[in-house]
């Protein structure tokens, strides 16, 4: 396995560490951050006391500012030379100017959060990091060369070269260690996770909705396609073949198929109806939830109690989602319940909708055991929404669905 970062590689057997390039690359890390990190130290001081001491107001404020936006320069050698202990690259967190120019430039990057936190960052390095790493590796690597050239001075203290060629095994250890921790430090200053990680969630949230919205837009045309296309051409058909058997004798044998080929096409136009219902109804698109779930209430194989107040017509996705939402659980509830009656309840709350339906069923519904609920569940997530179960066993059964309305 090839490992990521110092950690990583730290925790595998400690004889492949001293064979592989870890505790070099570490070395390195650690040394280049003790030379950049003297001369930053120096370059940043000798700034802050120029532009202190300036008598000239405008060289101050440069001198001042480049103090302040020298966290970019420090971090961006920093992002660079983390490759050394941790092959996963850093991103640079800033944006591009709004505007052309040096100007632009400045007035993006003076009003980034980014480029304050990596102020933080150059100060935490060049006040303390970069110190330790001096004094790890004097600690590492001086201090056990130093006690076993103490025989070259007293040659009865050969016990402590001993002692020292003890120590320098360790060396390697030492060093990766802190070198994973200080890289840890640093992507944890330069690129925080929770920033990192909100980011990803809004980008799923993001693409969750678009999938969502196409997904919808899709049903749509479906069901438009099925009312306006086949629908009509087979009502149309059972026109003809109505006119046809007014051309023919009563009681004929083709006046019978005649009539048995209208019957199943009547049967196959209202299936036909159903099924673009299901896809998306139209009640739904033309007059909205309200009228939809009423509609949905009247067909139900229970009685169904209907009490929706909202101020207005909801978004077209949202709609769909609580439309779709009522049905399965009426659905359910017709199926595994054995109730007697159903409620379904729908409030608008500023920027949430609320739903509930309740049954006086047996109870016992389980939302983890697979099938309706599952599904249901995940077309409220779908829409960032929440969903509560309440089914104690002999019952009464309360489903309420929270979803948030943009």
């Amino acid at each position: 396995m090839r490992h990521r970062n110092a950690w990583q590689a730290l925790a595998q057997n400690p004889l492949k560490l001293l064979r592989s390039s870890w505790p070099w690359r570490s070395v390195a890390y650690l040394l280049s951050g003790v030379a950049f990190g003297a001369v930053a130290t120096l370059v940043l001081v000798g700034l802050l006391i120029a532009g202190f001491a300036s008598l000239v107001v405008l060289v101050g404020a440069v001198l001042l500012l480049g103090v302040a936006l020298s966290g970019i320069a420090v971090t961006r050698f920093e992002r660079w030379r983390l490759r050394l202990v941790d092959l996963d690259a850093v991103p640079d967190p800033h944006r591009k100017p709004e505007l052309p120019g040096v100007r632009g430039w400045l007035h993006t990057r003076l009003r980034e959060q980014a480029t304050w936190r990596e102020l933080g960052f150059t100060a935490v390095s060049l006040t303390a990091l970069w110190w330790m790493d001096l004094l790890v590796l004097a600690f590492a690597l001086a201090v056990p060369v130093l006690v076993m050239l103490s025989p070259v001075d007293d040659p009865g203290a050969w016990p402590l070269f001993v002692v020292g060629l003890c120590l320098l095994p360790a060396a390697p250890y030492t060093i990766t260690a802190w070198a994973g921790a200080r890289a840890a430090v640093t992507r944890l200053m330069l690129a925080p996770r929770d920033s990192e990680l909100g980011r990803r969630l809004t980008d799923v949230r993001a693409s969750r909705t678009r999938l969502v919205d196409a997904f919808d837009a899709e049903r749509r045309r479906i069901e438009r396609d099925l009312h306006d296309g086949a629908q009509q051409r087979l009502v149309s058909l059972n026109v003809q073949l109505g006119l046809a058997r007014l051309d023919t004798d009563p009681g004929s044998a083709l006046s019978t198929q005649l009539a048995a080929a209208q019957e199943q096409l009547t049967l196959a136009v209202q299936e036909l109806r159903d099924l673009s219902r299901g896809v998306h109804p139209k009640d739904l698109t033309d007059h909205g939830l309200t009228a939809a779930v009423e509609n949905l209430a009247a067909r139900a194989a229970l009685p169904v109690t209907v009490d929706i107040r909202l101020p207005g017509r909801l978004p077209a996705p949202l709609e769909s989602v609580a439309y779709f939402v009522i049905s399965e659980a009426l659905a359910n509830s017709a199926k595994h319940s054995g109730a007697s009656h159903i409620q379904v309840q729908a409030r608008r709350h500023t920027n949430l909708l609320t739903l509930s339906v309740r049954d006086d069923g047996r109870g016992g519904a389980e939302p983890g055991a697979g099938g309706g609920l599952t599904g249901l569940a995940d077309r409220v997530a779908a829409a960032d929404g929440r969903i509560r179960l309440s089914s104690p066993p002999g019952g009464p059964t309360l489903l309420h669905v929270e979803l948030p309305c943009r």
